[in-house]
């Protein structure tokens, strides 16, 4: 039976060999995707003073099947508390198990808890696979929408 249950500290090496499985994916779609979420990045902005993120893991019989993490937000326009869903993924040799789906419920109910009305996304184009997992679990497209970024020179 698959369990879904916080990510913690002692989680960062199964995470991290999770991650690097998920950029040869996006690689393989064609995105120049970098390995930037190093186990100290996992460590302390996950787990640190001033958490930027929190997830879950899925399990089964002691194997890691695939993890989420997510952050609060706000939309103004809708005026609610919303979860951002940063990242999601199941491994391939699970995929079709019920993970992703038991990932998604555990998202949406610990949003709920914080007061969250929604969960939003953004989900890679070439990525069908995943825009039709979201799409077979009730998720909407954002057709008036592009997310944009400005990168902060630190």
């Amino acid at each position: 039976m698959t369990s879904v249950r916080p990510l913690t500290v002692a989680d960062v090496d199964i995470v991290q060999e999770m991650v690097l499985e998920f950029g040869a994916y996006l690689r393989n779609l064609g995105d120049n995707w970098q390995h930037n979420f190093t186990a100290e990045k996992y460590l302390r902005d996950g787990f640190g003073p001033h958490q930027a993120f929190r997830g879950f893991i899925a399990e089964r019989d002691g194997m890691a099947l695939g993890y989420i993490l997510m952050a609060p937000n706000y939309d103004v326009d809708q005026g609610m508390r919303i979860e951002i869903v940063i990242d999601l993924w199941v491994r391939a040799h699970v995929r079709r198990s019920g993970a992703g789906r038991l990932l998604m419920q555990r998202a949406a109910a610990e949003a709920r808890q914080k007061g969250a009305g929604q969960l939003l996304w953004a989900v890679y184009r070439p990525n069908e696979l995943a825009r039709d997992f979201y799409l077979a679990i009730g998720g909407k497209m954002v057709a008036d929408l592009d997310w944009m970024y400005l990168p902060l020179e630190n």
